[in-house]
């Protein structure tokens, strides 16, 4: 059994103990699951809280371009994609109970200030991207949510825990949406204070709730040999770039989708804020069953392999995207006039990449302590260590797989931004996102479903580390 040296702090935690985790530790791990996922939820609805600030910023008002939004997506993108880094070690160094509470608390700074920007329309762009990058350390918050419930669950259920833990927070961003959604139905796109005060209330909440219900444990280290060891695996480089596909693809339509919808229902003659409105009522769609659907990933992972689900997960993005490239060349050749049907199929395929980037959000996380605990049964060391060094280095890749996957988001928001600002349409950035799909596709084939990957490869570095550990 763990044994407590204060209150919220928990020695000798070994979640792979059956017996100790069936007679009370798989309660303590759901506490700190719950609370996690809460803290998690919100930081990731200030980070995407842009999203809906740009419905709320007519042009007329704010005299803000298409592209100047776009930016403003990217930017609050890179800092939480660039942060996942750092904040993977933060729960190691500080707690998982003490940086949940802090990281909640600073979040108070950018929402505060996207209500005071909002109030002052006519002010330059500057201001505006400091604000989004300041919401930016919402995005960092995945990084240390997941690494901490990493080292709470034992292996059998870590696709589930992880699953849960991140679709639980990606779901902030459908829910800013509808609260978004919801202000612009009852109060006009000219209120968007109603939004950040519903914030300011759940970060607080958030931020008391973990100092209260959380624990730090003792023994949860990341270390820096950990996060330079995983640089040397190509797995770490892979996974990475599967994530970019995945993730990548969430976060990014998660900014963009709503604008995209703004841009085209404008270009049908509708009001600024008819058009804001009715891309509101759509928006939020997309991420919610993104971030539904990465539980279900994780589960699918956990049953049949994760090479196999994100092999199918790739398959269907490419027909998704294919869909949307084609409708996208139809709709330049009407002049921009998107009709009813255009803009059915541009939600259908839309929503369908947010379906299946969540399940495979949920499937190569899975993948990532599979690889390492397959690795640690050829290391030449006992049961121990072999978890030690399994935790660790899943650890610390899920931290930088989180981070450069983010980075895809802003790939996604400049790559439109671009396509925008030279041709008026979507059309060449959808292709781009298309032949990405297809490149992820055939890595994944190649790499773990023809040959999965386990033990064997590349093992010099990695059983370097597992020595130093043991010595």
């Amino acid at each position: 059994m763990p044994k407590l040296l204060k209150p919220d702090h928990i020695t000798d935690w070994d979640p792979e103990d059956t017996e100790a985790w069936e007679n009370g530790n798989k309660y303590i791990a759901r506490r700190n699951l719950i609370w996690s996922v809460f803290a998690e939820h919100i930081g990731f609805s200030i980070w995407s809280i842009w999203s809906v600030m740009v419905l709320f910023m007519p042009e007329s008002v704010y005299g803000f371009t298409a592209g100047d939004k776009f930016l403003l997506g990217a930017t609050a993108t890179l800092v939480g994609g660039c942060l996942r880094i750092p904040y993977t070690m933060a729960t190691a160094t500080f707690g998982g109970r003490n940086w949940t509470g802090f990281s909640a608390f600073v979040l108070l700074i950018p929402t505060v200030g996207t209500m005071v920007l909002l109030a002052h329309p006519g002010l330059p762009l500057w201001p505006y991207l400091v604000c989004a990058a300041l919401a930016g350390f919402g995005g960092g918050n995945f990084a240390s949510s997941m690494t901490n419930i990493n080292a709470f669950y034992p292996q059998r259920l870590k696709g589930w825990a992880l699953g849960l833990n991140a679709g639980g927070g990606n779901i902030g961003v459908p829910m800013i949406q509808l609260i978004g959604l919801l202000v612009i139905a009852t109060a006009g796109n000219r209120a968007p204070y109603w939004v950040c005060a519903v914030y300011l209330v759940a970060l607080t909440v958030a931020g008391i709730g973990a100092a209260l219900f959380m624990d730090n444990l003792e023994q949860h280290k990341i270390d820096l040999g950990a996060m330079k060891a995983i640089l040397g695996e190509r797995d770490t480089w892979v996974i990475s770039l599967l994530y970019i596909g995945t993730f990548g693809s969430f976060i990014g339509f998660a900014f963009a989708f709503g604008q995209v919808l703004q841009i085209n229902f404008a270009a049908g003659g509708q009001t600024p804020a008819q058009a804001s409105l009715h891309a509101a009522q759509i928006a939020f769609i997309g991420p919610l069953l993104g971030s539904l659907s990465r539980v279900y990933g994780g589960k699918l992972a956990d049953r049949i392999g994760g090479g196999r689900v994100t092999l199918a997960v790739f398959g269907g993005m490419i027909l998704a995207a294919g869909l949307l490239v084609a409708i996208s060349m139809v709709d330049d050749h009407s002049a921009g006039a998107a009709t009813g049907l255009m803009m059915a199929g541009y939600v259908v395929g839309f929503v369908a990449l947010f379906l299946l980037s969540g399940l495979g959000n949920g499937s190569v996380y899975k993948m990532i302590p599979s690889i390492f605990e397959a690795r640690s049964h050829s290391l030449q060391a006992d049961q121990e260590t072999r978890q030690q060094w399994s935790r660790s280095m899943s650890g610390a890749l899920i931290g930088f797989a989180g981070a450069i996957g983010a980075l895809g988001g802003v790939g996604i928001n400049l790559a439109l931004r671009q396509s925008y600002l030279s041709s008026g349409s979507a059309t060449t950035a959808l292709w781009v996102f298309l032949a990405f799909y297809v490149l992820a596709s055939a890595v994944t084939w190649f790499r773990y479903v023809r040959r999965p990957a386990t033990a064997g490869v590349t093992m010099v570095q990695t059983d370097r580390h597992a020595s130093a550990m043991a010595g």
